[in-house]
């Protein structure tokens, strides 16, 4: 290229990019973005109801994607597929990390402006939310009766029924132990997997055992990454709790439940337990 044609070629302008659809641009066909920013319907003139909105609509869609990471991992557990799981809860993890700051945006509200609109919520409550319900019965939370409040909606209450009979994570991560010569006692490998999991001596000391041998096991790392999803969740209930009692208190909650209360009973539960007691015997 001669001199000057560089020169001419260093200042023409920048292609413009291609303006002109036929009908939505490619980015709305994927994003579904109009979608999106117009599911906000406020019920109440405060201005702070947005935000309140939008940030619980934020979670929902976090919700969404941890669970397809954790059945992602639960399936790659069924077929001996360690690597491909620890990949899907490392991806959990940084998901999880932005589910948390979600909750920033609410985390100083006084009573007084949660009082604006909290009457806009009627008896909705999150607890309510299909998705997180998905969520707790991945990690071995099962409660049939969380079914009940889904009955009108046929899909939410059938993807629930199929997930509180199928195994949660965590007894995929059983099974695979027990796959690979470990002691996991029958009694856990044949349990009803619709109910809670409660936590076994037998259990916690084949964890011990892991974390007594070599770190860079692909079982201890799984134990690792797993630990980490767990304590992402307590962080996750503790922020709930928190935010709860500086925005209203000790009063009961907007969908009957005992508020605080209840929330400070879910904060007090270990994910994953026998990951926790189990170090106490490496």
């Amino acid at each position: 290229m001669s001199h000057q044609a560089h020169q001419s070629h260093q200042t023409q302008e920048p292609e413009t990019p291609h303006l002109d659809f036929q009908g939505t641009t490619p980015y709305e066909d994927y994003v579904k973005a109009d979608v999106l920013t117009h599911l906000q319907h406020t019920l109440s003139d405060d201005p702070g109801e947005m935000v309140f909105l939008v940030t619980t609509q934020v979670m929902e869609l976090w919700f969404t994607v941890i669970v397809h990471e954790w059945e992602t991992a639960a399936r790659a557990l069924r077929g001996d597929r360690v690597p491909v799981a620890i990949d899907a809860l490392k991806r959990s993890v940084r998901e999880l990390h932005a589910l948390n700051e979600s909750w920033r945006p609410l985390a100083h509200l006084t009573p007084a402006q949660f009082n604006s609109y909290r009457s806009a919520l009627g008896e909705g409550s999150g607890f309510q939310s299909a998705m997180y319900r998905r969520l707790e019965f991945l990690l071995g939370e099962k409660s049939a009766s969380m079914l009940v409040p889904h009955r009108g909606a046929p899909r939410a209450h059938a993807e629930l029924e199929k997930a509180l009979h199928e195994p949660s994570l965590y007894d995929e991560v059983l099974r695979l132990l027990a796959r690979r010569g470990h002691a996991v006692p029958d009694a856990v490998l044949r349990r009803d997997v619709s109910l809670r999991y409660e936590p076994s001596d037998e259990v916690e000391a084949v964890w011990a055992a892991l974390y007594s041998g070599d770190p860079a096991d692909e079982l201890a790392r799984l134990g690792e990454v797993l630990t980490d999803v767990a304590e992402l969740v307590w962080r996750w209930r503790n922020d709930h709790l928190v935010a709860t009692r500086r925005a209203m208190g000790a009063k009961p909650g907007t969908g009957g439940s005992a508020g605080v209360a209840w929330l400070e009973k879910r904060a007090q539960k270990s994910v994953f337990p026998e990951l926790w007691t189990a170090r106490s015997h490496v």
